[in-house]
């Protein structure tokens, strides 16, 4: 049984919603060979922008063997100049030269607070954005072939925090709504499972020298459907990266609820004489409060779930819980997470509707907590599978940010730099081989439109945050 995902009603407006749209062809496995003046060079997206570098992805397709468009290997090329500079664009290649269908290139050296115009190219095609609003808004980065670095937060920097969630541990199909429609994406075959080739290159990606993360915060959906083989299967991929409470801190999502069947029999437990937690028996029990301390900064973790629900509640222990460690040190640097968004914004935005997130009372009386507690800096949640920044129901100097999944497109985590005047965000796809082509086979999820959902603005991807981090280390 899985709890996610929109109501019928709400699936059934996206699908009508989906149909009126113009789709892109879902990808086929199994290569192409390119013909003169055949190859396009598509979903162009510009990813990530920090101070000193930029990410961007796309596409190369050409007429396969049944016709249709399918992936064909080609060069990675991006030309970058100063906005403001009239001289040539320099050319940049990516360290590994091999041609591939599925590019990311990654420059860096820019300078801070600089427009850049940009072009990427792909054996004398130029690359273009996909048919998506997200990609075509008048102002976006595709759009107007242009970006300006961030400008980061005065004085050093302290420590790198990876937030990410839904991976999803075991699931096989990806991108069901309602009664396995519309259409799901499935690995290739002789591959690797999508949610180890997914979670495997995200954990390959911090501890190479350009993320540097120092800790990983997973908000919920570490499982599919919570079973103590997918329990121990995604925590051994977990230790193998590093030590629980020191290097990575999970809080449980709706899918690593406690289940009911023969199959939960042997775990402990929970509510009454049918529920069994075995994911609690992994990783922490029901309704427990994380609460650590990384040199300085806070870290606490809520259990937003729910029993056989996809919406999320906070009990009575917790918000205790929660209000003691507030108060008794209220301006300490708090980063909160958990896996329901909070805001109003995101209930009435995400396409499930208000049930699917944090109900309303418990949302405003957590907001209400965090008014009394000026060091909550950001709450990060996950769920929705996107990437948003929404504001609070009330006067706060609160970051709410939804990070998009793991698991599928655009597959990848937010990096927070902090430095001691405060911190920037900076969204990034995953980069093995195996999860760009995986992160590209699922664009084509619901219906063609999930690129539209989930990607968010560049904005919501990257930005800059002043806040008062002096006193960490």
């Amino acid at each position: 049984m899985t709890c996610c995902g929109p109501n019928r009603r709400r699936a059934l407006q996206a699908l009508g919603l989906a149909a009126a749209v113009p789709l892109l062809p879902i990808l086929r496995p199994g290569p192409a060979r390119a013909q003169a003046n055949s190859m396009i060079a598509t979903d162009l997206e510009v990813v990530t922008v920090t101070d000193t570098s930029v990410v961007l992805t796309w596409t190369t397709l050409a007429p396969g063997a049944g016709g249709g468009p399918a992936p064909v290997a080609a060069g990675t090329e991006v030309r970058l100049a100063p906005a403001d500079s009239r001289a040539p664009a320099a050319v940049h290649f990516p360290a590994d030269p091999e041609p591939t269908p599925f590019h990311y290139a990654e420059v860096d050296g820019l300078e801070p607070g600089r427009a850049y115009r940009f072009e990427a190219w792909s054996d004398g095609v130029r690359a273009t954005p996909a048919l998506n609003l997200v990609t075509r808004m008048p102002a976006s980065p595709e759009c107007t072939g242009e970006f300006t670095t961030l400008v980061p937060p005065p004085g050093r920097p302290l420590r790198t925090v990876a937030l990410c969630n839904d991976v999803h541990f075991g699931e096989e199909v990806s991108g069901l709504i309602a009664a396995d429609l519309p259409p799901g994406a499935r690995q290739e075959p002789g591959l690797a499972p999508y949610p180890e080739v997914m979670l495997a290159a995200v954990l390959d990606d911090l501890r190479r020298p350009d993320r540097g993360a120092d800790h990983l915060i997973l908000a919920g959906d570490l499982t599919s459907e919570a079973t103590a083989a997918q329990s121990r299967g995604v925590r051994a991929h977990l230790d193998e990266w590093g030590v629980s409470g020191r290097d990575w801190f999970a809080a449980r999502g709706n899918h690593d609820r406690p289940h009911t069947g023969a199959e939960y029999a042997g775990c402990p437990v929970v509510a009454d004489a049918e529920h069994h937690d075995c994911w609690g028996e992994t990783f922490t029990a029901r309704g427990d409060v994380i609460d650590h301390r990384v040199g300085g900064l806070r870290l606490l973790g809520l259990d937003t779930t729910e029993l056989d629900a996809a919406g999320g509640s906070i009990d009575r222990a917790q918000f205790d819980r929660v209000r003691e460690l507030l108060r008794a040190d209220p301006d300490r640097p708090t980063l909160m997470f958990g896996h329901h968004p909070v805001t109003q914004d995101s209930a009435v935005s995400n396409i499930a509707g208000p049930s699917f997130v944090l109900n309303r009372p418990d949302a405003i009386q957590l907001q209400t907590l965090y008014q009394s507690a000026p060091g909550v800096f950001l709450h990060h949640s996950g769920h929705t599978h996107r990437n948003r920044r929404s504001p609070a129901d009330l006067p706060l100097n609160v970051e709410f940010l939804e990070v998009a999944a793991v698991k599928e497109y655009p597959g990848g985590y937010t990096l927070l730099r902090l430095y001691e005047g405060g911190y920037m965000a900076n969204f990034y796809k995953t980069r093995t081989d195996l999860s760009r082509r995986w992160s590209t086979r699922t664009r084509s999820e619901y219906l063609g439109l999930l690129p539209e959902y989930t990607l968010g603005t560049t904005a919501d991807r990257n930005h800059v945050v002043p806040r008062d981090f002096s006193g960490l280390s």
